[in-house]
């Protein structure tokens, strides 16, 4: 029943989770977030901090199949797989190259741009909810080519962009150079973006989002989930090796780790993990006016009040193995040409876990088992673009409201 207050408990503090919980808070709910770290301490921390509508292509495009012997062969590639990881990412793999065939490919754009369409707009209240106006820049972001061939290459993610309504420029050397005159003169074209922006600090926003929810009323709880009691009609409370919360609602929004919570609930689900890199350099001596990346080399660099965050590539790994720090030297090889005088003194590397489906839709919505459980993850490299728009969608899910967008690309039970 639409606008009955209820006890939810969200599972997971990084960016979905928090923002979830506000929206929740937002609509006089009795909340509860729950986290076994601090508030963004996992993939949140560390992302490149970009906010946009423009990412409407899933990772998996057509004619991928003809790339996986290469990204078995090279562990430093922007695309990689883990040989020792491959017979538990099978069943993945498999609807991974199955959804890079060209219908399916469309099918998959439309709902990523309906997803992501209202971005910016989401973020407004839970900025003005945490006082903090300003961590959002609308600057426009630029994907830039060192070649004519990768820029022929990514022809495709053109067409779809341009399909979807993707508003975007096409820049020759010399416009590059007037757009961000702090790059070598290496790059042969450019797209500008302008609907896109990003947080100048993502770590500190997405903390300031939980001081927020708490300073609203909102319960934070540092505990690790260990299980659920299920009662006839769905979860009624949820373990923890703190102590145990009723609840009438369960939100699992835990990323990379959701999974067994998720089947736990009924909800099986073929989530698996990129393990992603970054660095960041505290005083890099250079000022990019705004965030660069490259769909050659598959990473960002993002302009930051705390330094330089260069963020990227995907490794198919698992969460177990250790990180391969080769890859993020790779990343400051490939950044250091881009900005001749960048200082890398303190540079600072990371390697987090995004959560992420073959399709590259994440998973909204309630469990096919339990209609009081509810789940939001696998949301890729898209998470702190769709954090606060999976969050507004949730809080509708939670309170019975007519929902503003069709649910059923994302639904849990789609493989």
């Amino acid at each position: 029943m639409a606008g009955e207050k209820k006890k939810v408990v969200v599972i997971g503090a990084g960016a979905i989770g928090v923002c979830t919980a506000l929206y929740l808070l937002r609509d006089g709910h009795d909340v509860t977030l729950v986290e076994k770290d601090g508030p963004a301490e996992g993939a949140s921390f560390g992302n490149g901090s970009v906010i946009g509508e423009e990412s409407v292509a899933p990772v998996a495009m057509p004619g991928i199949f003809w790339r996986v012997p290469k990204m078995l062969l090279n562990p430093l590639g922007p695309l990689a797989v883990r040989w020792s990881y491959l017979p538990q990412l099978a069943p993945w793999l498999v609807e991974f190259l199955k959804a890079s065939s060209p219908a399916r490919v469309e099918e998959i754009s439309k709902a990523l741009a309906a997803l992501m369409a209202g971005t910016f707009e989401a973020y407004d209240p839970l900025l003005e909810m945490a006082g903090e106006p300003d961590m959002i820049r609308r600057t426009g972001w630029m994907g830039v080519y060192e070649t004519e061939k990768g820029f022929a290459n990514d022809s495709r993610y053109l067409d779809i962009q341009k399909r979807r309504g993707v508003e975007h420029e096409i820049l020759q050397a010399e416009e590059i150079r007037q757009l961000e005159p702090s790059l070598a003169p290496i790059f042969k074209r450019a797209v500008y973006y302008p609907k896109v922006g990003y947080s100048i600090n993502n770590y500190r926003m997405v903390r300031a989002f939980a001081e927020a929810f708490q300073r609203g009323g909102g319960r934070y709880l540092q505990a690790e989930v260990s299980g659920f009691d299920i009662g006839e009609a769905g979860p009624r409370a949820v373990r923890t090796d703190k102590e145990t919360v009723a609840c009438d609602a369960v939100v699992v929004a835990a990323g990379a780790w959701s999974k067994p919570l998720a089947e736990a609930l009924g909800a099986p689900v073929l989530l698996d993990t990129e393990r992603g890199y970054h660095m960041t350099y505290p005083t890099p001596g250079v000022a990019p006016r705004l965030p660069v990346y490259s769909t050659e080399r598959a990473f960002v660099a993002t302009p930051l009040e705390n330094g330089l965050r260069v963020a990227g590539t995907v490794e198919l790994g698992g969460l177990k193995a250790a990180p391969n720090w080769n890859r993020a030297k790779v990343l400051e090889s490939h950044v250091s040409r881009w900005y001749p005088d960048l200082n890398t003194e303190g540079g600072k590397p990371w390697m987090g876990f995004r959560p992420s489906m073959p399709d590259s839709l994440p998973v909204i919505g309630r469990s096919p088992r339990h209609a009081n459980a509810f789940l939001a993850f696998g949301h890729g490299h898209c998470g702190l673009m769709l954090a606060a728009r999976t969050g507004a969608l949730v809080a509708e899910m939670v309170s019975d409201k007519p929902m503003s967008l069709d649910m059923t690309p994302y639904r849990p039970d789609r493989f």
